[in-house]
C-alpha cells in the first residue's frame, strides 16, 4: 500500500496499488478471517512522521470495501495489540507505517516476532517489496505459517511463464537512463530474448561504445567497454539488439525545449538526446508486432516532456495493438502506460518495479522463498 501522496494535500495521487490488493483482502473477509494489514509508506527513516502517516490509505481502503478500516495508531504497540485482539471476524484493521520502526528494514527478529503475535497467519500480497529481505515480507515468516495471495500469485505466474516458455518471438524493449541499472537483467536476457531494443538514456552508452558522437546526451563512462561486450555476446549468441538510428535532441533539459532530430550516431556537440526519433519508432514497433511475448521496462525518452514523449508513446501503442503476451515491468513504463491510457490493453502490469526487474533477471526474491509452496 506504498502509494504516492500529494505533498500539499496529503492526498493520495495513485491508487492503483491500493486497488490491486482489494481481491486478496475481499476474499479473506469471506472465508472469515479477521484482517490485520500492514505496510510501509515512502522512507520515514525510522521515525514518527506524520506526513508519512498511513491514514490516507485507511480511508481509500475503507471506500474501496465499502467498511469500516480501523486505523491503529502505533505499528506493535498497545493500540495494535488492543485492535487485534478484539478484531472479529471480517473486521479490517490497517496498522501505522512499518518504516516508523527502524528494526522493519533491519529484519529484526523481535520486531517480526510482535508483528506475527498480532495473527495466526501471514498473507504476502506485496509484490513490490518481495526484494527486500525486511521483517514484515521475510522475518515473520519465522512465526507464522506464509503464504502468498492472488496479486503475489499473478505476478509470478505470468511473469514466470512468460520467462520459461515465452510465445516467440520474445522480445525486450529496455529504456531508462543507466545501463547500471539493468546490466544483470541485460546479460540474463541474452539467454532467453530473440531481441532486446534498447531507448533511454542507457542507448547513448551503447551508441557511444560503437563509435557514435552522442553530442552532451547522458552517458555512463565506465560502462563503455560493457556495452561494447554485450554487443558482441549478443551477435554471437544471434540475439538482434537494435539501437536507436534517430534520436529526438534538444540544446537543454526542459519541457520548453524545441526538438531536432538527428542521427542517433552523429548528434551534435550542443545537442542532448532525449527521445527516441520517429524512424527508430516504426523500426521498434514493427518488432513488438511481429513479437509472441513482450517485456518492456523503462521509457524510451523525457515522457513527462510531450515533445519527448513520442518513443515511449509508440512503444505502449504497439504493445496494445499486438496480439502478444505483454508484460509492462512496473516503474515509469507502467506510469506512462497507465498516463496514455493503455493499461487495459496490456497482459500485465507489474506492481513491482524494482522486484519485477529482480524477478526477471532470474535473483530469487527473499519475501518468495519464504513462502510456503502450495
Amino acid at each position: 500500500l506504498n502509494v504516492p501522496l500529494d505533498k500539499q494535500t496529503g492526498e493520495i495521487t495513485d491508487d492503483k496499488r491500493i486497488v490491486a490488493s482489494i481481491p486478496t483482502i475481499q476474499y479473506l473477509i469471506r472465508e472469515g478471517a479477521a484482517l490485520i494489514i500492514c505496510s510501509h509508506l515512502g522512507r520515514p527513516k525510522g521515525e514518527w512522521k506524520k506526513e508519512f502517516s498511513l491514514a490516507p490509505v485507511a480511508r481509500r481502503l475503507s471506500q474501496l470495501l465499502q467498511r469500516e478500516v480501523r486505523m491503529a495508531r502505533d505499528v506493535v504497540g498497545p493500540d495494535a495489540k488492543r485492535l487485534s485482539s478484539c478484531a472479529k471476524q471480517g473486521t479490517v484493521v490497517l496498522l501505522e507505517n512499518l518504516r516508523f520502526h527502524k528494526e522493519e528494514e533491519e529484519n529484526d527478529p523481535a520486531f517480526a516476532k510482535e508483528l506475527a503475535s498480532l495473527g495466526d497467519l501471514f498473507v504476502s500480497d506485496a509484490f513490490g517489496a518481495c526484494h527486500r529481505a525486511h521483517a514484515s515480507t521475510v522475518g515473520i515468516a519465522d512465526y507464522l505459517p506464509a503464504v502468498c495471495g492472488f496479486l503475489v500469485n499473478r505476478e509470478l505466474d505470468v511473469m514466470g511463464r512468460a520467462l520459461e516458455d515465452p510465445k516467440r518471438p520474445f522480445v525486450m524493449v529496455l529504456g531508462g537512463a543507466k545501463i547500471s541499472d539493468k546490466i544483470g537483467f541485460i546479460s540474463h536476457l541474452l539467454d532467453q530474448a530473440d531481441c532486446i531494443l534498447l531507448g533511454g538514456g542507457m542507448a547513448y552508452t551503447f551508441l557511444k561504445a560503437k563509435g557514435g558522437s552522442v553530442g552532451r546526451s547522458i552517458v555512463e563512462e565506465d560502462k563503455v567497454a560493457y556495452a561494447k561486450e554485450l554487443m558482441k555476446a549478443a551477435e554471437k549468441k544471434g540475439v538482434r539488439l537494435l539501437l536507436p538510428s534517430d534520436t529526438r535532441a534538444a540544446e537543454e533539459f526542459s519541457a520548453e525545449a524545441k526538438p531536432v532530430e538527428v542521427p542517433s550516431m552523429e548528434i551534435p556537440g550542443r545537442l542532448m538526446g532525449l527521445d527516441i526519433g520517429p524512424e527508430t519508432a516504426k523500426t521498434f514497433a514493427d518488432a513488438i508486432s511481429s513479437a509472441g511475448t513482450v517485456i518492456w521496462n523503462g521509457p524510451m525518452g523525457v515522457f513527462e516532456f510531450p515533445a519527448f514523449a513520442g518513443g515511449t508513446q509508440a512503444v505502449a501503442e504497439a504493445m496494445a495493438a499486438s496480439n502478444a503476451v505483454t508484460i509492462v515491468g512496473g516503474g515509469d513504463s507502467a506510469a506512462a502506460v497507465d498516463q496514455m491510457g493503455l493499461a487495459d490493453r496490456m497482459t500485465h502490469i507489474s506492481t513491482g518495479g524494482g522486484a519485477s526487474l529482480e524477478f526477471l533477471e532470474g535473483i530469487e526474491l527473499p519475501g518468495v522463498a519464504c513462502l510456503q509452496d502450495k
